[in-house]
């Protein structure tokens, strides 16, 4: 399959994810701690992805340059952080009805939450539009680096590994942006049109990178490894906000939290295993070529 093709699928799968969190609230109503404990695998999948992932086939692109994709992967992080600073949007919980309670949060799951947590209230849904758009629109960049590094680099399954991060975390972020604009009053067809423009925004995001950046990357380009560290310091970041807060709020299920925690790093392990294990098998095999990171001098010692 052609690259672009895949990632029109992916993009595809992803947009109908997008839309079908935004519409829980409709179908079912969730448990806090069923939310939290798919948070917390989540967290984790994104948490090995970054590093595991995304950062090792940045620093390649850069090598012998670590500084480089390191720096990168700080300036991923720092984005992410002041936008949530500025945003507050990345917050995830089960949904609640205006009437009864304006914490959507349980009360006796959080039994000093309000000592350090503002009302999600004052978490308006327009922010968390504006910041959802733009952390969904830098997903839609890193699953498009992804998947023509794999393409144009050799890079097997890193264009899937990303995009299963991201089909996987973003119901979420359609599920707060949808309760947020509950809570606030919205009617049901601005909260369908509004979850339709945001389904949109990881596509949009892939577009841009392919029509712009795709095809100036080519094999080891500092622009691919560049794009990839600082997607991974953003999922590093977004990871880290959804999962220490269980530090503070969330001891009395620490084992149920822990294990999902667990098990999403274990996935995104197996994922980086299997792709590594690929990678080496089709670059040993292919019409007798190296692995890229086999020099020439080596061959001849």
């Amino acid at each position: 399959m052609s690259p672009l093709l895949l990632l029109l699928v992916y993009c595809a799968l992803i947009f109908l994810a997008s839309l079908a969190g935004g519409l829980v609230p409709h179908w079912f109503r969730l448990t806090h701690l069923r939310l939290q404990i798919a948070m917390s695998f989540v967290g984790g999948a994104m948490l090995g992805v970054g590093l595991l992932n995304l950062l090792p086939h940045a620093i390649y692109a850069w090598e012998p340059n670590v500084n480089a994709p390191v720096s990168w992967l700080l300036g991923g992080f720092l984005f992410m952080f002041f936008m949530e600073r500025v945003f507050h949007f990345h917050h995830h919980d089960a949904p609640a009805t205006p009437a009864h309670d304006d914490h959507p949060a349980d009360h006796h799951d959080h039994p000093h939450a309000h000592d350090h947590a503002h009302p999600p209230l004052r978490l308006t849904w327009q922010a968390a539009f504006a910041g959802l758009a733009l952390h969904s629109a830098l997903d839609g960049v890193a699953l498009a680096a992804s998947v023509w590094a794999e393409a144009k680099e050799h890079v097997g399954w890193s264009g899937v590994v990303v995009f299963i991060v991201i089909v996987l975390h973003k119901p979420f972020d359609s599920l707060t942006l949808g309760t947020l604009m509950a809570v606030s009053g919205r009617s049901a067809a601005l909260r369908h049109l509004v979850n339709g423009l945001y389904a949109t925004c990881v596509p949009l995001g892939a577009i841009a990178y392919t029509l712009l950046a795709a095809p100036t990357s080519g094999e080891g380009s500092h622009l691919t490894g560049s794009v990839l560290a600082f997607a991974a310091g953003a999922f590093l970041c977004i990871a880290t906000s959804d999962l220490l807060p269980e530090l503070q709020f969330h001891s009395h299920d620490r084992i149920a939290l822990s294990a999902a925690l667990l098990a999403g790093i274990l996935l995104a392990a197996v994922l980086a295993y299997v792709e590594e294990r690929g990678h080496k098998h089709d670059a040993g095999h292919e019409h007798g070529r190296l692995p890229p990171h086999v020099s020439c001098e080596a061959s001849y010692s």
